[in-house]
């Protein structure tokens, strides 16, 4: 049995706006609130939902790009927000980052090569020379030839820039990688190369993914397990099996009727949901997805459900998730 690499507990993470240069305590925008999971060594987390629920927010907290306000994350048994800035950054050379845009995420004035080794050199795991050449051996690994070590960022494709994007990621040999919609800016043809070589990579390396996205058919071929977000919360956690089998909350089946059928035979029917998310600045009672939940009673306005398991690893946030257990049946 897998052990347990990285386990969030209650984290909540609020952003509060600013007057007068001051920060306000008052309505803050409750990006994450109130999250509990954990990814096991060696496995692909999938954490799906439409944009603003709060994904990228999750992988951020974990690594401390952003802070915190509440809750609790252990990676390898050691306590994330405890730690000082000599344990984070020890932390930090195994715990990495793939951001969604490989344009932004790139410094241009810097040659291809240098951008790879600086992690090695600022962590201080090589010196100058024998950074560069780590450097030009896991380009080489990531598809970029030895002869556009000397290149600059700009001189490169969307996927190649991506793949120069992982090697920095692998430079400091880390486990765990947050890909924090790591295709979603490339073309459909350059995402499965993509999707491919971090598959492969995972074998090689060993490595323990967390895969941010809103695209449920790319999840699809690279989770085991997958958690779905609805404006800061878990509303759903099953394996990846599980989930496509048949979901259990309303959302979830929102979210997967969205998907275009592999065959016009399989096509099923679309669920609309009518209206927007809430503002997260907003703290309704009952369960969130109620203002949108064409189930909703008035039990779901009143009451906030909570994070139920169901057996075979399946956890669901609804009132009703009994009543869909049994329909699928």
């Amino acid at each position: 049995m897998s052990e347990t690499l990285v386990e969030i507990q209650n984290l909540k993470t609020y952003f509060y706006p600013r007057r007068a240069g001051l920060k306000s305590r008052r309505n803050p925008v409750r990006a994450v609130d109130g999250i509990s999971f954990s990814i096991q060594t060696g496995e692909t987390y999938g954490l799906v939902g439409e944009s603003g629920c709060g994904k990228s927010t999750i992988g951020r907290s974990i690594l401390r790009l952003v802070e915190p306000t509440a809750g609790s994350i252990i990676y390898a048994g050691q306590d994330v927000r405890a730690a000082d800035s000599g344990e984070l950054r020890n932390l930090k050379r195994s715990m990495q980052m793939v951001f969604q845009d490989p344009y932004s995420a790139l410094n241009p004035r810097m040659m291809i090569r240098d951008i790879v080794a600086e992690p090695l050199i600022v962590h201080r795991l090589a010196r100058h020379g024998e950074a560069r050449d780590r450097a030009a051996e896991l380009l080489d690994h990531c598809g970029i030839p030895p002869r556009a070590l000397r290149r600059f960022p700009n001189e490169f494709s969307g996927g190649q820039r991506q793949r120069i994007v992982i090697a920095r990621a692998l430079a400091t040999r880390p486990s765990f990688i947050v890909a924090d919609e790591a295709v979603s800016a490339l073309d459909v043809s350059i995402q499965a190369q993509i999707l491919n070589l971090l598959m492969n990579l995972q074998r090689e390396f060993r490595l323990t993914y967390l895969f941010i996205s809103h695209d449920l058919a790319v999840v699809r071929s690279t989770t085991t397990r997958i958690g779905v977000m609805y404006l800061g919360k878990l509303v759903e956690e099953s394996t990846t099996t599980a989930f496509f089998d048949g979901p259990l909350h309303p959302y979830s089946r929102a979210l997967l009727s969205a998907v275009p059928a592999d065959h016009p035979r399989d096509k099923k029917p679309r669920i609309i949901l009518k209206g927007d998310p809430p503002s997260p600045k907003n703290s309704l009672p009952g369960c969130r997805f109620h203002t949108r939940c064409p189930m909703a009673q008035e039990v779901c306005r009143r009451r906030e459900p909570r994070l139920t398991n169901y057996g075979e690893g399946r956890r669901v946030a609804c009132h009703f998730a009994e009543n869909s257990q049994l329909t699928r049946r």
